[in-house]
C-alpha cells in the first residue's frame, strides 16, 4: 500500500466513525386552528391528499403513520385508510374527495355518508401531503474482480429530504383543527475499501415516527394549557 493509499484509508475510516450514527436533521411544526380532543371509542383515519401519494413508497409511509399512531398504551384507534375509502365509495376516492372543510357539510348530506362515518366512530380525518425525494449526491465508487479476488474502492454520498404535512379535520365541528408538518433531511454515505460499508440515513422512517408522535399529542391535547 502506497503512502497515498494509506492516508486515504485513514481518512475514510475517520469519516465512517464520524457518520456511523447517522447524519439526520429534523424539524416539526404545528399550527392550531381549533380545540381538539378525542374520546374513548372515537377513531382517526389517515388519507392521502395528493395523487402522487398513490405510489408504493408513499402508501408504505401512510401505513407507517397508521401503525405508529396506534402503537403503545396511549395509541389512538386508527381505521385503515383503504377500509374507510371502500366503506364510503365513491365519496373519498381521489377524484371525489372533499378538497376543503367547507365541502364537508354538503358531503355529510349525501345519503348514507354521515351514518357510515358515525358507525365507524371517525372523529378526525388526517390528510397527508408530501414525499421523500433525493435532492443531492456525489462521489465515485468502482468495483473490479480479478484472478486474485476483487473489491470496491471509493466513496459516494446522497441526500434525501422527507417533507410531509398533515391537515387535521374535525368531523364533529366539520372544521379544520390545524396542521402538523415535519421536514427530515439526511445524508447517506457509502465508503468502500474492498467492501462497501453503507451508512444509511433513514429519513422517511424518522419522518414517520416524528409526525405520528406530534399528531397524537396535537389531537389529544386541546391546546388550552
Amino acid at each position: 500500500m502506497t503512502p497515498a493509499d494509506h492516508s486515504l484509508k485513514i481518512a475514510i475510516l475517520a469519516l465512517v466513525t464520524l457518520v456511523s450514527s447517522g447524519c439526520v436533521t429534523s424539524r416539526v411544526e404545528d399550527a392550531r386552528e381549533g380545540l381538539t380532543g378525542i374520546n374513548s371509542g372515537e377513531a382517526v383515519v389517515i388519507m392521502a391528499k395528493s395523487y402522487h401519494l398513490g405510489n408504493e413508497t408513499e402508501e408504505k409511509y401512510i401505513r407507517c403513520v397508521e401503525k405508529a399512531l396506534a402503537r403503545g398504551s396511549e395509541g389512538l384507534n386508527v381505521i385503515p385508510h383503504q377500509e374507510f375509502v371502500d366503506s364510503l365509495f365513491p365519496w373519498f376516492e381521489p377524484r371525489t374527495a372533499p378538497a376543503e372543510t367547507k365541502n364537508l357539510p354538503k358531503l355529510m348530506e349525501r345519503p348514507g355518508v354521515a351514518e357510515k362515518i358515525a358507525a365507524q366512530s371517525v372523529r378526525y380525518i388526517i390528510w397527508l401531503d408530501g414525499e421523500t425525494e433525493r435532492v443531492a449526491g456525489g462521489g465515485s465508487l468502482s468495483c473490479a474482480a480479478g484472478p486474485g479476488g476483487g473489491g470496491c474502492f471509493g466513496f459516494a454520498w446522497w441526500q434525501k429530504d422527507s417533507d410531509y404535512n398533515a391537515a387535521v379535520w374535525d368531523l364533529v365541528g366539520l372544521e379544520s383543527a390545524g396542521t402538523v408538518s415535519t421536514d427530515v433531511t439526511g445524508t447517506s454515505f457509502l465508503p468502500a475499501l474492498v467492501i462497501p460499508i453503507p451508512l444509511i440515513a433513514r429519513t422517511q422512517a424518522k419522518a414517520c415516527k416524528s409526525l405520528a408522535d406530534h399528531l397524537r399529542a396535537f389531537i389529544v391535547n386541546d391546546g388550552s394549557a
